[in-house]
């Protein structure tokens, strides 16, 4: 009996993702979802703690740190100018269910200064992180759907947070913005004699001479 019943099951699956192309129950998935960091080009950040608080109020800490991902095209435009690229992937955020809000403290440092922020992330967010894994992108209904869930946080000089969550199709969907403030006891909240993680790069250093930080583009 106990063998009939788990064959209608999965009879009953079967049947529902064949009258549905674009389900992606059957495909491979990760168990947690990834959180990841991006900056403007030029803009260069390292991202000293990183923090999440789930759906259900769980609070997940030391998520994520390191650097933001940036590049630095020496393409003589102002490439740092809004936001033309976004990075891909981070770290699995283990033991979380889709966040409420995340918590970063970064290093800005072509400004030298550190920002922290709480922000919040509206069920926009989630409903787009949970269809790219459970849905195949229309567009090319025959490759599997995401493997992870992602939320990347671009941070820009100023203390500027944008939010974007990867949908069915591996595009980058703009669904959240904040602003951070200072953190009063400077980089690694004073414990670092007031140094940051490395020196302004030479590359960042001509972009700057040349353009300026444009603030009010991001």
């Amino acid at each position: 009996m106990k063998f009939v019943l788990t064959l209608l099951g999965v009879m009953f699956l079967t049947g529902c993702q064949a009258m549905d192309p674009l389900s992606g129950a059957g495909d491979p998935h990760a168990r947690w979802w990834e959180l990841g960091f991006s900056a403007p080009p030029y803009m260069t950040v390292w991202v000293e703690t990183a923090a999440v608080e789930d759906v259900h109020g769980k609070l997940i800490e030391r998520v994520n740190s390191g650097g933001a991902s940036t590049s630095q095209p020496e393409d003589g435009t102002e490439s740092a100018r809004g936001w033309r690229r976004v990075g891909v992937g981070g770290m699995p955020v283990i033991g979380a269910a889709l966040p409420r809000r995340v918590f970063v403290r970064w290093q800005s440092i072509v400004e030298e200064r550190t920002y922290r922020a709480w922000v919040d992330i509206p069920d926009q967010a989630r409903q787009v992180m949970h269809d790219s894994t459970a849905r195949r992108c229309p567009e090319q209904p025959k490759e599997p759907s995401s493997y992870s869930a992602a939320l990347i946080l671009g941070l820009a000089p100023g203390g500027v947070i944008q939010v974007w969550a990867w949908d069915s199709c591996y595009r980058p969907i703009k669904v959240a913005r904040g602003q951070a403030e200072l953190e009063p006891l400077g980089p690694y909240q004073g414990q670092n004699e007031g140094r940051y993680a490395y020196k302004i790069s030479d590359e960042s250093k001509r972009y700057i001479e040349r353009f300026g930080i444009p603030y009010g583009s991001w």
